[in-house]
C-alpha cells in the first residue's frame, strides 16, 4: 500500500506543531515516512510527553522512607511493612468517554488494572472521579448512564470491589466530561516488576489479545480541544473485554512466577509504540520489531495502524529465552496470543519491518528524550474576592440542609455505587458513601484505606489554596477512619495549557499540592496530567483529583462505627465561619464568590493526628468539607438512623467549610476525656450537640429524619433512574 505524501495537513493532523516537525527533521536529516510520522506524532503528544506539564511536575515531592517506586513506572509502589507493598495509580480517560460514554469508561478501568499487574499486584480495589455538565445539559443523562455502566460492565466483570469515589456536576464540564478511574493491588515489596528492557538480543513478546484498528490515533485525539468535528473522532475511542483482561491477569501473574519476566510493559496510550520505546529507553537499548508476527484481528493491516492501535488486555515482555516454553504454556493454557515480535539490540535504533520493507528507523533514545518541553507562558490567576459575611442572606437551617441533601453534588450517590460490586473477593470493610473505603490486606489484620478528592470551584477561586484543600481533605478523609496517609496519586485535570491563563491555574495548583504533600508526608507517587479539556475554548474547571491511600496496622484501630442514640457530638478544629465558595453559597443562592478557605497545614497533621490517636475514645468520625458542620452531622446521623440535635441554627457556623475539622461521636465519658486530651495538646474541641430521637433539629428549627433521608436517598436516582 502506497504511504500518503507528507504535507503541512497532515503534520497538523497528526498534532504537531510546524516547529515540532521541523525538530524531527532535525533529528533524522530526511523527511520521514508516514509510520515515522504516526510515531513522532504518538511520542510527542501531550498525552505521552508531558511537554507542558514536565517542568512543574518535577518540584513535587515523590520521595518517602515508605516509597518503594514513585513516578515514571506504570504505578507507584509503597511499603506497607511485612514484606509487602501497596501498588496504585489514578488516571484520566476523559476524552474518549465524551465521545463513547460505554467504551471510554470501560477502558479506562481496563487500563489502570494494567497498570497494576503490569507491576506484579493483584488488584483490590478501584476508585472513580466523575465530573460531569449541569443536569439538565441535553447531553449529562447519556453521558452519566454510558459512563456508569461502563465503569460497572467492565470493573464487575472483571471481578474488583469499587472501594468509593466522587461524582460531580458543574456546567463547566458540559462539554468535556472527567473520568479519572483509580486502582491498588497488593505485592510482595521484593517481587515487583519494572518495565526496563536489560541484555542484547532478548526476545521482545507480544502478550494478550489481538490487534485490532480501534484506538488508532487515541493519544493525539486526548490532546486536542473539542469543536465541531467531534463526531469524526468516534474511531478513536477504544473498546475493551473484561473478560479477556482477567485471563490476561491471572496469566501475567502466573508468567512472574516462572522467572522468564526481563521487564513488562502495558499497551496502553499509543499501544506498541510507547510500550517499545519506553522499555528500549529505559534500559538503554533499541528495539527491532517485526509486524508480520503481531497477532492481528483483522486483515490488512499497515505498519501505521499496527504502531499506533490502542487495542485492549494487551502487554509487552523482554523474555529471558531459556524460559520461552514455559512462558508460552502459561499463555496457551489461558488462551491468550503469545508472540515473538522482536528483539533488544545494541544500537540505539527503534527499527520496524513489515513484509520485508522497513516501515520506520528511529534513533530510539532520542525519540524518547527528546519530545519538546514547554516552558509555556503563565499568569498568576487574579485573587477572588473576599465574600463579604453580611451579603449572605441567612437563612433557615433546614430549609439549607434540605437544598444540599436534594442537590445531584450532596444527596446519596447510592443509585452510582449500587451499580458497581463492592463486595467481590470478600475483602470490603467499608462500602463507599461515607468518607474513605476500606480493603482488608487479605490473610493479615491490616486493612488500607482509600480515597479521592477534590474541589474544582475553590482550586478556580484560588489555585495554591484549592490544591492544597485536595491533599488535605484527602488526608483527613484517611484519618477519620483511624488511616495513617501513606501516600498520594494524582490526576491533573486542566484545560488548555497555551491558554497563559490556564497554564497559570496549573502551575499554582501544583504549588499548593506540592507544599500539601510535604508537610503531611504523603509524597505523590503516580499520576497523569490530562490538559486540553476544552469544548470550543470553553475550560472545565480546574480538576486536580488527588487519590490517597492510607494503612490501619490493625483492624481494632480502624474508626468505623456507627452513632448510637445518646452519642455526644464534638467538633474537632476551629470553626470561624467560612462560607466563600461554599456549597450553601452555590447551591441555595446560585453563587460561586468569594475566596477559597485558607489550608493550615500545620493545624491539619496536628488534627488528623490527635484524631487517628485517640481511636478508642472515638465511636464514629467524619471530617468537615462542602455543606460544613450541617451536612456531616446529618450524614452521620442518616446513615444510622438517628436524629441529631445540634444547638445552633446560624448560617456560618453550621454552613462554613473551614478547613483541618472532624466531626466525633462518643459516649459521655468518652467525649470528657477526649476533650481532655485535645485541651493537654492544645486541639481545639467543642462541644455541638447529640445524636438522638428521629429528627433534625437545628437551635430551634427542626424536620424529621426519615423525610430528610428519602429527599437524600431518593434525589439522584428519581434526576438519572
Amino acid at each position: 500500500m502506497q504511504e500518503p505524501a507528507i504535507t503541512p495537513d497532515l503534520i497538523e493532523a497528526h498534532g504537531l506543531k510546524p516547529d515540532e516537525y521541523d525538530r524531527i527533521l532535525d533529528i533524522l536529516g530526511r523527511e520521514p515516512s508516514f509510520t515515522e510520522l504516526g510515531i513522532f506524532s504518538a511520542m510527542w503528544n501531550e498525552h505521552c510527553s508531558y511537554k507542558s506539564s514536565k517542568k512543574w511536575l518535577r518540584t513535587l515531592p515523590t520521595d518517602g522512607p515508605q516509597v518503594i517506586c514513585g513516578p515514571g513506572e506504570n504505578a507507584g509502589v509503597v511499603d506497607i511493612g511485612d514484606g509487602q507493598a501497596v501498588v496504585f495509580k489514578m488516571e484520566s480517560h476523559n476524552h474518549p468517554s465524551y465521545i463513547e460514554p460505554y467504551q471510554g469508561a470501560a477502558t479506562g478501568v481496563g487500563g489502570i488494572l494494567r497498570d497494576v499487574f503490569t507491576m506484579g499486584a493483584r488488584p483490590i480495589a478501584s476508585m472513580n472521579s466523575l465530573s460531569f455538565g449541569e443536569v439538565d445539559h441535553p447531553k449529562t443523562r447519556q453521558l452519566v448512564h454510558g459512563v456508569v455502566e461502563g465503569i460497572g460492565g467492565y470493573g464487575n466483570c472483571f471481578g474488583v470491589p469499587c472501594a468509593g469515589g466522587e461524582v460531580r456536576f458543574d456546567p463547566a464540564y458540559n462539554g468535556n466530561c472527567l473520568v479519572n478511574a483509580f486502582a491498588a493491588g497488593l505485592a510482595d515489596a521484593d517481587k515487583i516488576f519494572y518495565s526496563a528492557a536489560s541484555g542484547v538480543g532478548m526476545p521482545v513478546v507480544y502478550l494478550g489479545a489481538k490487534t485490532g484498528r480501534d484506538g488508532v490515533g487515541g493519544a493525539t485525539m486526548a490532546s486536542a480541544e473539542f469543536d465541531e468535528t467531534i463526531e469524526e473522532k468516534r474511531p478513536t475511542v477504544q473498546v475493551g473485554d473484561p473478560f479477556t483482561e482477567k485471563r490476561l491477569m491471572e496469566a501475567t501473574l502466573e508468567l512472574m512466577q516462572t522467572g522468564a519476566v526481563i521487564s513488562i510493559q502495558d499497551m496502553g496510550a499509543a499501544g506498541l509504540t510507547c510500550s517499545a520505546v519506553e522499555m528500549g529507553d529505559k534500559g538503554g537499548l533499541g528495539v527491532k520489531l517485526t509486524l508480520d508476527y503481531v497477532p492481528q484481528r483483522e486483515t490488512g493491516m499497515t505498519a501505521y495502524e499496527m504502531m499506533l492501535s490502542e487495542s485492549q488486555e494487551r502487554m509487552l515482555m523482554v523474555l529471558r529465552p531459556e524460559k520461552e516454553a514455559e512462558a508460552r504454556a502459561v499463555f496457551e493454557k489461558w488462551d491468550l496470543d503469545f508472540a515473538i515480535v522482536g528483539e533488544t539490540i545494541a544500537e540505539d535504533r527503534f527499527l520496524i519491518l513489515h513484509g520485508n520493507d522497513v516501515k520506520a528507523d528511529l534513533p530510539l533514545a532520542t525519540l524518547s528524550g527528546s519530545a519538546p518541553e514547554y516552558d509555556r507562558p503563565w499568569q498568576q490567576p487574579d485573587p477572588a474576592a473576599p465574600l463579604d459575611p453580611a451579603s449572605v442572606p441567612g437563612v433557615d437551617a433546614i430549609d439549607g440542609l434540605r437544598a444540599l441533601v436534594s442537590s445531584p453534588n450532596y444527596c446519596s450517590r447510592q443509585w452510582v455505587y449500587e451499580q458497581y460490586d463492592t463486595m467481590v473477593m470478600g475483602d470490603s470493610a467499608r462500602l463507599p458513601g461515607l468518607g474513605a473505603g476500606i480493603i482488608r490486606v487479605h490473610g493479615t489484620d491490616k486493612l488500607l484505606a482509600f480515597t479521592s478528592d477534590v474541589t474544582p470551584r475553590y482550586v478556580k477561586a484560588n489555585p495554591v489554596e484549592g490544591g492544597k484543600q485536595a491533599v488535605a481533605e484527602a488526608y483527613r478523609n484517611l484519618c477519620a477512619v483511624g488511616a495513617t496517609p501513606l501516600a498520594t496519586t494524582d490526576n491533573l485535570n486542566f484545560g488548555n495549557p497555551e491558554k497563559p491563563e490556564i497554564m497559570g491555574q496549573f502551575v499554582m495548583a501544583i504549588k499548593g499540592i506540592g507544599e500539601a504533600v510535604a508537610a503531611l508526608d504523603t509524597p505523590i507517587v503516580s499520576g497523569n496530567v490530562s490538559l486540553y479539556n476544552e469544548t470550543d475554548g470553553s475550560a472545565i474547571l480546574p480538576t486536580p483529583t488527588i487519590g490517597a491511600v492510607g494503612l490501619i496496622d490493625h483492624e481494632d484501630h480502624a474508626i468505623t462505627g456507627q452513632v448510637r442514640e445518646g452519642h455526644v457530638a464534638l467538633v474537632i478544629g476551629e470553626t470561624k465561619g467560612h462560607l466563600g465558595q461554599s456549597a450553601l453559597l452555590a447551591e441555595v443562592f446560585n453563587r460561586v464568590e468569594g475566596d477559597a478557605p485558607p489550608v493550615d497545614l500545620d493545624a491539619e497533621k496536628r488534627n488528623g493526628t490527635f484524631i487517628r490517636e485517640q481511636y478508642e475514645l472515638i465511636r464514629a468520625c467524619t471530617d468537615l468539607g462542602d455543606g460544613g458542620l450541617a451536612l456531616a452531622a446529618f450524614e452521620l446521623a442518616e446513615a444510622a438512623g438517628v436524629g441529631v440535635e445540634l444547638d445552633t441554627d446560624d448560617t456560618a457556623q453550621l454552613f462554613g467549610e473551614d478547613q483541618a475539622r472532624y466531626l466525633v461521636a462518643c459516649n459521655f465519658d468518652q467525649a470528657e476525656a477526649l476533650m481532655s486530651e485535645a485541651y493537654k495538646a492544645g486541639i481545639p474541641i467543642s462541644y455541638v450537640g447529640k445524636f438522638t430521637g428521629d429528627q433534625v433539629r437545628f437551635g430551634g428549627t427542626s424536620a424529621p429524619l426519615a423525610e430528610l433521608s428519602a429527599v437524600f436517598r431518593g434525589s439522584f436516582g428519581q434526576i438519572f433512574g
